[in-house]
């Protein structure tokens, strides 16, 4: 029995995938094998020793404590890709609220007053205020070409776009998925001065903290838009406003309301809607809830942000993972260490991130938790468990 504590409200889709004959699913469960949340902030957590991972139902892992969970062991998945189609349909939606002012012309029709009459006399004259400007043909520079800004990116070619994109990690995968019109950019310098509309899809780490702000600004186009669905922090709130001020940005929209932004006529905030969807939030639980059960249940890594991917088609009588670190002789030591307790392994399959690294073993016979114990006692050892299917 795996007991799983949940965070937030989890959808009910996911918790399915996990069989009550199983598993424990409960919000008040105090030392859990694993963790399933949505936005909770993590950082305060006291990692308990028995926890083997955490489950984010999203894609972005900044409220969990990656890399204390990593030192004590500890697996930290997300669900990259499950609300990328979500995210799409609000980058979309916000390139078309800020070139028809779609946000400003409401407010206006909404305080409008006096009859009918008078009311559609005053719509005809106030809407030449509001007058935007279509897509197609318009450049969209899209930074980041992961699940979501692949998505994004084809989306705006079959608007009638011009895209161009740049990420200078791009997987295989992604690759695949994007569409041969999307136009390779050198830098982020040659995406921002070509673009009408700009969007990030990209993770919140140091190296793309205020990755737009001020010297970047300056050379986008006069009356460019910015739009921001990734994380806050990735475009600099106070530049922003000062360029939208000098004339020199249209239009900015986020999905992380400030109070210095809310205000302004020519910003347009939005409450963090990025994956609230139905199906985002399903989709989302799906993938942490199997993949939550193929690590308890068999070992298998995929989708992980501190470990590799690892997967062992099973063999034998019985599997041992295996964490620890990222050190020369490691898998000499534990094969020698089950060797001499005798036993001996049918197959074995390790990988290594950075400085962590990850063993799966398959024992041709049966195996006790004094195996376990002299694996754990091995230098460089983090957590060592029998994995019952």
């Amino acid at each position: 029995m795996y007991n799983i504590k949940t965070i937030n409200n989890i959808s009910q889709k996911g918790l399915s995938r996990l069989p009550s004959g199983n598993y424990l699913v409960d919000p008040d469960i105090e030392n859990p094998d694993a963790i399933i949340l949505r936005s909770q902030k993590l950082h305060d957590m006291e990692i308990a020793e028995n926890l083997l991972a955490v489950g984010r139902a999203g894609a972005g892992t900044n409220n969990v404590p990656v890399e204390r969970l990593t030192q004590a062991g500890v697996v930290v998945f997300n669900a990259p890709g499950a609300n990328a189609n979500a995210v799409k349909e609000l980058v979309i939606a916000g390139m078309l609220l800020a070139c028809r002012n779609l946000c400003q012309a409401w407010e206006y029709a909404a305080n409008v007053e006096g009859s009918d009459e008078e009311q559609a006399k005053a719509v005809e004259a106030g809407k030449k205020q509001y007058v935007g400007y279509e897509l197609p043909g318009r450049t969209l520079g899209v930074v980041g070409l992961g699940a979501i800004g692949v998505k994004v990116a084809n989306a705006a070619v079959a608007l009638g776009m011009r895209v161009i994109g740049f990420d200078p990690t791009i997987t295989v995968k992604s690759a695949w998925k994007l569409s041969s019109s999307v136009e390779e950019m050198a830098s982020v310098d040659e995406l921002i001065a070509q673009a009408d509309f700009i969007t990030f899809h990209v993770p919140l780490i140091n190296a793309t903290k205020n990755l737009l702000s001020a010297p970047r600004l300056a050379e986008m186009k006069t009356a460019a838009v910015v739009l921001n669905f990734s994380r806050q922090g990735i475009v600099n709130d106070d530049d922003i406003l000062v360029a939208i001020e000098e004339g020199k940005i249209g239009a900015y929209v986020c999905d992380f309301p400030a109070q210095k932004l809310k205000n302004n006529p020519h910003v347009i905030t939005l409450p963090h809607l990025g994956a609230s969807t139905v199906e985002a939030e399903e989709n989302c639980a799906i993938m942490i809830a199997d993949q939550l059960k193929d690590f308890l249940e068999n070992g298998n890594i995929r989708n992980s942000v501190n470990f590799p991917a690892v997967k062992l088609t099973r063999g034998g009588k019985a599997r041992i993972a295996i964490t620890h670190k990222n050190m020369p002789d490691m898998i000499a030591k534990i094969s020698s260490s089950v060797g001499d307790a005798g036993f001996n392994i049918h197959h074995l399959r390790n990988d290594s991130r950075n400085d962590i690294a990850y063993t799966l073993m398959d024992i041709e016979c049966e195996v006790d938790h004094e195996m376990i114990d002299q694996i754990t006692d091995i230098e460089g050892v983090l957590k060592a468990r029998i994995v019952q299917a």
